[in-house]
């Protein structure tokens, strides 16, 4: 390997693109972890190629969004949006335009690092063909998602498959939480190497404004005691807990009390049919007159809308990480979580927030309350919650351990031999 692509890594995301607007249609954890991560290595002083593929005819081929650091996306398929469960079958098209850039512009790439398991299938090629060395990140498995819902589409079979192939012949899989890893122990393969290294978050963004002036910017009084939620539409969110659990809260009727559950939706769709629901159950408990529907919280509000918040609660039944957790955390908001996945790891119990059962509106009901109704726990609890997020959950912090990690792989020898004649087939 040569020293001039000593530095040179690839970051796959074949499905979510780290250049477009986050918050739009397919974009969310995974489009910022590769955008931030990116961004962090670069600034490390390596040189960061993202590759996704190109959903639209207008979208320009590569962005530039530092020296380092660019976004390059691919042909692959139609040059349209497609539904991530139908990207597969254009996951060779992506690995053979992949390598006619490697050869177009005179990088190969030693490292790849993957994201979500249509990537990770990718790695794997350019790792039978070339020898390049793979580190995979999951942000989700099949073998937890096909649990929690009703229909089970035709590309299970082939995505367990795969996610069991990249943990057992990936150099390292990084798991965002010990909770994640032991997902995939128990469901996936007890085979292959795992390395816990947390997902980040922007502590510059968020923990910038001081609740006084988020509460002025939003026209809500200093004494109102405010329950914020922001996240996707969806039952498996648990938002109607939240909504049960505020409105059999202690403090309702004799405290200035605001509910604003953030988050698009569109009508129509999935989400816009659970956020009728969500609304209907608010209107049957008489909440409408303290309950507020934002909607879409786009990257300028939404700290502004953490720091105005006593309490962010996010009742999921379950998430292998939380990056609203933390993005509150990092606002100095203490968080109630539901007792599941990567929240355990995210939060604190009694230190930076408080853990209650999924499903159970009145532990969630206690625990909003216990904080609601002391306001000098609730400052502990905030300031606690933002220092872990400086020592933990930072971007940086998180890119410099990503950069250890590739640093040790790529001076270590091969020890995998190359299949030059791999064919490129799924």
């Amino acid at each position: 390997m040569n020293s001039a692509n000593q530095k040179h890594i690839a970051l796959i995301s074949v499905h979510g693109d780290p250049a477009i607007e986050i918050g739009k249609e397919e974009a969310g954890g995974q489009n910022v972890y590769v955008r931030y991560v990116g961004e962090a290595l670069a600034k490390l002083g390596w040189q960061v190629d993202m590759f996704t593929r190109k959903a639209s005819a207008d979208q320009e081929t590569i962005v530039q969004h530092s020296p380092n650091c660019r976004t390059i996306r691919l042909t692959a398929g139609p040059e349209e949006f497609v539904p991530r469960d139908n990207i597969f079958g254009y996951a060779p098209e992506f690995v053979e335009q992949l390598l006619n850039f490697q050869q177009e512009s005179g990088i190969k790439y030693s490292l790849v690092h993957t994201n979500y398991w249509i990537s990770s299938w990718v790695g794997m090629q350019l790792k039978k063909i070339q020898g390049s060395k793979q580190v995979h990140t999951y942000h989700s498995l099949g073998a937890v998602k096909y649990k929690s819902v009703s229909t089970i589409p035709l590309i299970a079979k082939t995505r367990l498959a795969v996610e069991k192939e990249v943990l057992e012949t990936a150099e390292t899989i990084v798991a965002t939480s010990p909770q994640e890893k032991e997902h995939m122990r128990s469901l996936v393969s007890t085979k292959g190497n795992i390395d816990i290294i947390p997902c980040g978050t922007d502590i510059h963004k968020f923990g910038s404004i001081q609740r006084e002036q988020a509460r002025a910017e939003l026209g809500i009084n200093p004494e109102t005691k405010v329950v914020f939620y922001v996240g996707r539409f969806d039952q498996r969110k648990g938002i109607e807990t939240l909504v049960r659990a505020v409105g059999q809260s202690k403090l309702r009727g004799n405290a200035d009390l605001k509910l604003i559950i953030g988050g698009g939706s569109r009508p129509g769709h999935s989400d816009g049919r659970e956020r009728d629901r969500i609304e209907s159950i608010v209107d049957e408990l008489g909440m409408r007159d303290f309950t507020i529907f934002p909607g879409r919280l786009g990257d300028d509000t939404l700290p502004v809308y953490y720091a105005a918040a006593d309490v962010c609660v996010v009742p999921s039944h379950y998430e292998p990480f939380g990056l609203v957790a933390i993005e509150a955390m990092a606002s100095g908001t203490p968080v109630v979580a539901s007792d599941v996945g990567g929240l355990q790891f995210t939060v604190v119990p009694e230190q930076t927030g408080l853990l209650a059962p999924p499903k159970d509106n009145a532990a969630f009901a206690a625990a909003i309350d216990k904080i609601l109704s002391d306001p000098i726990y609730a400052k502990q609890l905030g300031q606690a919650a933002r220092k872990r997020v400086e020592t933990k959950f930072s971007w940086d912090g998180v890119a410099s351990q990503l950069s250890e990690l590739y640093t040790d792989l790529l001076t270590q020898s091969l020890e995998i031999p190359v299949d030059k004649t791999a064919a490129v087939s799924a």
